[in-house]
């Protein structure tokens, strides 16, 4: 499904964000193909005759970018380049509510809009981010060991804003020790349905990031801050 929001995004057609979900947008998107290349057909159904039309003028646009992805850079290009009145949706699945607690004043002494999530399922702070208006998302879970840094990404599809931020926050996250790595793409439910760049930290040994709650809330604070900043130079 995911493929097919790509394919029908790359030829101009809105089938909304690359998230393998055939909700609205999708039918309607597939149903204005269907209708625009003339198929006997135009009812929303990916049938063999729709499929071989795609992939025979997708390869006419390979490399151009999904309406969705040129959506999110263009939201991008229009965030005001500064924390405050930025609006936060701050994630916590538990066990670090400490961490999330002190992150979410800072934000807001910043005069950041957060709210903070604690719902157990990804789908459900999806769509309290989601309902929220947020401008980001950024969540927080508990790791017995490992950290590990992710945002949204599929094959031929990733979040733009979601994979800078990831690597700001693993650059901040670098200089205390508590990761070593690169972020991740991956197609998590709260990364796949938030409407806006999306990021999840799994920070661990829990006890150790609990110790030092203040330094890497502020480490996140200021991950999120240059984002913020950078906005407008997020495709370069």
């Amino acid at each position: 499904m995911a493929e097919l929001q790509r394919m029908l995004g790359q030829l101009g057609f809105d089938a909304g964000r690359v998230d393998g979900i055939y909700g609205p947008a999708t039918a309607r998107a597939l149903a204005e193909f269907q209708q625009n290349v003339g198929l006997p057909a135009a009812d929303g159904v990916c049938g063999y005759n729709t499929l071989d039309a795609l992939r025979r003028l997708g390869t006419r646009v390979a490399d151009r970018p999904s309406v969705a992805a040129v959506r999110e850079v263009e939201a991008l290009r229009t965030l005001t380049p500064r924390l405050s009145r930025t609006r936060v949706a701050l994630g916590c699945f538990g066990g670090l509510d400490r961490l999330s607690r002190t992150l979410g004043r800072q934000l807001r002494s910043a005069g950041a809009f957060v709210a903070e999530l604690d719902h157990d399922e990804g789908s459900a702070q999806a769509a309290s981010a989601n309902r929220f208006g947020a401008d980001l998302y950024l969540g927080i879970s508990a790791a017995p060991e490992r950290c590990l840094v992710s945002y949204y990404q599929v094959p031929g599809f990733e979040s733009v804003g979601g994979r800078r931020l990831a690597g700001l926050v693993c650059d901040r996250l670098i200089g205390l020790g508590f990761i070593t790595g690169e972020p991740h793409g991956m197609r998590l439910p709260v990364l796949r349905e938030t409407r806006m760049p999306a990021v999840l930290c799994e920070l661990g040994p829990a006890e150790q990031v609990a110790r030092n709650a203040s330094g890497v809330a502020e480490a996140l604070a200021l991950a999120l801050r240059a984002w913020v900043e950078r906005a407008p130079n997020h495709t370069a």
